[in-house]
């Protein structure tokens, strides 16, 4: 990347649809955890209009009623305005949840099973799983993806704790960074979009965005002359939500993760107990990641792990430090192994998964929360010794 440019990343509210397919699925996730932890769930939600379908596969001791978790997670997210189609309490619903696969369970069970090589647990799935971590803000984040959350965060602050009576759940936002010699100098844009009540001005709407929103959250020294902002573009947004859009689970990966900045492996998280290592090993290498910035080790580090399903070891781990680590990078991979174990039983195990916390990762992205524990940088000073 050459050291001179324009970065943009985006966010999207909790009443984005893709966003309450999300949360309905994490909604079902915390449920099953809190009853039994051993709960393996992979649930889909699809939302459109006034209708919500669950589907996917869950296998549980849990004794769950679907209907009161699907309109307790819609009532949170604030779809209970009376000019809103989509509403917590008239939605319809349809289960089409089935258990899960008898084939993919005795590879993950730390069972025997013929034609298994190991009674180990193994990971859920095939795949690769990247973290990463940066020194750029506090909460060792790509800066452009953390502004765009925190323009959302206080949205929801404004509708939910403020009371704001015309704004309403679904909203986006997108924020273009330039940086010189690598850092950030300036804020080129700011795009704001909001669902509002009909009888609400354009200007209105633009003014509160930008004052009590974009000045208060955004670093006043990023803030210049030249940015612009663009405050619902179209000019109208009233019709929002699962009424102007379907949405669908696990469609946001790189709001959830680092924006865009750092690479993907593809999957997603929302709806997936921690024996999904699609999920558990995102967290764990954001985790590794972030433990090695926080040690000193590097400016900025890029984790790749591999899995293969039923397999109880990763197939690969590489480190990337971009120039920017203290030591050779197979140094810093080799030390981080020594320090964490990379295998699926294990992660789940380190970062203590087997709990009711995954409504708490849904929105605004699943990293940079302190009260998560892959955000934790514990293990930093052990990184330090061990090198």
């Amino acid at each position: 990347m050459s050291k001179n440019f324009i970065f943009s990343s985006e966010s999207v509210g909790e009443g984005h649809p893709d966003k309450v397919s999300d949360y309905i699925s994490d909604s079902v996730l915390d449920a099953c955890l809190e009853q039994d932890p051993m709960s393996r769930v992979a649930c889909e939600t699809l939302v459109k209009s006034n209708c919500v379908f669950l589907a996917g596969e869950i296998t549980t001791n849990a004794k769950l009623n679907y209907e009161e978790i699907v309109r307790g997670a819609i009532r949170n997210i604030g779809y209970v305005n009376d000019d809103d189609i989509f509403h917590a309490e008239k939605v319809f619903i349809s289960n089409i949840l089935t258990a899960q696969s008898t084939d993919i369970k005795q590879g993950v069970d730390a069972t025997g099973a013929e034609g298994k090589d190991t009674v180990e647990q193994g990971a859920g799935d095939q795949g690769i799983m990247f973290g990463y971590a940066c020194n750029q803000t506090p909460e060792l984040m790509p800066a452009p993806i953390m502004y765009a959350h925190r323009l959302l965060r206080e949205m929801a602050y404004q509708r939910k704790d403020v009371k704001i009576p015309w704004l309403r759940p679904d909203v986006k936002s997108q924020v273009a960074l330039e940086y010189v010699e690598g850092k950030p100098v300036g804020i080129k844009n700011v795009v704001i979009s909001t669902q509002h009540a009909a009888d609400i001005k354009h200007e209105e709407i633009k003014e509160f965005c930008i004052e009590e929103v974009i000045r208060k959250v955004l670093p006043a020294e990023l803030l210049n002359d030249q940015t612009e902002y663009l405050i619902n573009p179209t000019g109208n947004f009233v019709i929002g939500g699962p009424q102007g859009d379907a949405g669908l689970t696990g469609r946001k990966i790189i709001v959830d993760t680092y924006g865009g900045w750092a690479r993907h492996g593809g999957g997603a998280f929302s709806g997936k107990d921690p024996s999904k290592v699609d999920r558990s090993a995102a967290y764990f290498t954001r985790w590794v990641a972030k433990n090695i910035v926080a040690a000193g080790l590097a400016e900025a580090c890029e984790l790749e792990v591999a899995y293969a399903i039923g397999h109880p070891y990763p197939t690969s781990i590489h480190v990337d430090t971009f120039g920017t680590g203290m030591v050779e990078d197979a140094k810093i991979a080799a030390t981080a192994q020594a320090v964490f174990s990379f295998k699926p039983a294990d992660i789940v195990s380190q970062l203590d998964l087997l709990r009711p916390i995954y409504r708490e990762s849904t929105h605004y992205g699943h990293f940079a929360k302190e009260n998560l524990p892959w955000e934790s940088t514990s293990k930093a000073e052990a990184l330090k010794a061990a090198l």
